[in-house]
């Protein structure tokens, strides 16, 4: 009996905290008093709202699964496991994301079809909304030399406390960052939490992130870029059957991106990258470098966005240097 009250006890250390007591009420669609009479153990959860629970504090997730089974039996974790394993992509997605593929004209088929994708990644990955960010990470275009020096974001979609739409959130990122390191490499990636990520492999965390995967957008041998996963929970990750998602999601993404997106692996030699903070001033400057590059080179609106994106990775790229010496 006394290891049956530890979930209680844990619950009661969680909801201590007014904010995270909001979120898993709104999340459970349960009261305050609810969850406090939990803890008390004035009251017991429908197995349903135990199942919400676990997946409300993937933080605590393993001990969870241990620890409930000791009140509510084994059959409860069980069921927990099985639900997670049957998370896959729906079959029905698929065909809608073929035939907006096929139907939409070639100038909005990236666009629209990566969006509908992103958006329903993040309904699977995050179905209890507890904060996540999912964005495509692609290649830039190849530098003078041949090699590709950077990657850029393009397109992103979250669940509070970050923006739902995160199109003009644009960064570009290099060897220092976790999407970097998974593009080099050719392997997916998780970053558990953000200690584990500064001592052991390279990440640049952002406000509100705890966790982080990325896995490689590829075709065969050949690589697009990366699809990056942030979470606002520490061992968001850790879970088998969510990292499986996350690259069934890149392996659609990669159908949809044009061939000459891809690059052999040994052209991939990215620079490093400044801060957010330090690229902001220079990208806010995108649009009208690119109207006035329009006009002065009688570029089309394609060309002229492709030499401002080069023009400013070289600055970004200068700017590290000169920022480390």
């Amino acid at each position: 009996m006394q290891d049956a009250q530890k979930w209680r006890d844990l619950l009661g250390k969680i909801i201590k905290d007014p904010q995270e007591k909001q979120r898993i009420a709104g999340v459970l669609e349960v009261s305050t008093v609810t969850l406090v009479r939990w803890a008390n153990g004035e009251s017991k959860p429908r197995p349903q709202n135990l199942r919400l629970l676990v997946n409300a504090l993937p933080s605590h997730r393993q001990t969870l699964l241990e620890l409930l089974p000791k009140e509510f039996g084994a059959s409860f974790a069980e069921t927990v496991q099985i639900d997670d394993a049957e998370r896959e992509i729906p079959s029905t997605f698929y065909a809608r994301v073929l035939n907006a593929y096929c139907t939409l004209p070639r100038i909005l088929r990236f666009s629209s079809v990566c969006d509908v994708i992103l958006q329903q990644a993040l309904k699977q990955l995050d179905p209890h909304r507890v904060g996540m960010e999912v964005t495509v990470v692609q290649c830039m275009y190849p530098s003078a030399d041949g090699k590709i020096r950077s990657l850029r974001e393009n397109m992103g979609r979250g669940t509070p406390p970050w923006n739902r739409e995160l199109e003009q959130k644009i960064l570009f990122l290099g060897a220092e960052s976790l999407a970097g390191y998974v593009v080099t490499t050719g392997r997916p990636l998780a970053i558990q939490n953000r200690s584990e990520g500064r001592h052991m492999f390279p990440a640049q965390w952002v406000e509100w992130e705890e966790s982080a995967m990325a896995y490689p957008i590829m075709l065969g041998e050949l690589v697009a870029g990366c699809l990056l996963v942030s979470s606002t929970q520490a061992n968001y990750f850790v879970m088998e059957a969510r990292q499986k998602l996350i690259q069934y999601y890149a392996e659609l993404l990669s159908a949809i991106f044009e061939p000459d997106a891809f690059y052999d692996m040994g052209r991939i030699e990215l620079g490093r990258m400044p801060l957010y903070e330090v690229q902001r001033s220079l990208l806010a400057s995108f649009r009208h470098r690119t109207s006035e590059v329009m006009v002065q080179d009688h570029l089309s609106l394609i060309e002229a966005e492709r030499v401002v994106w080069q023009q400013i990775e070289e600055e970004l790229l200068r700017l590290y240097i000169m920022g480390e010496k």
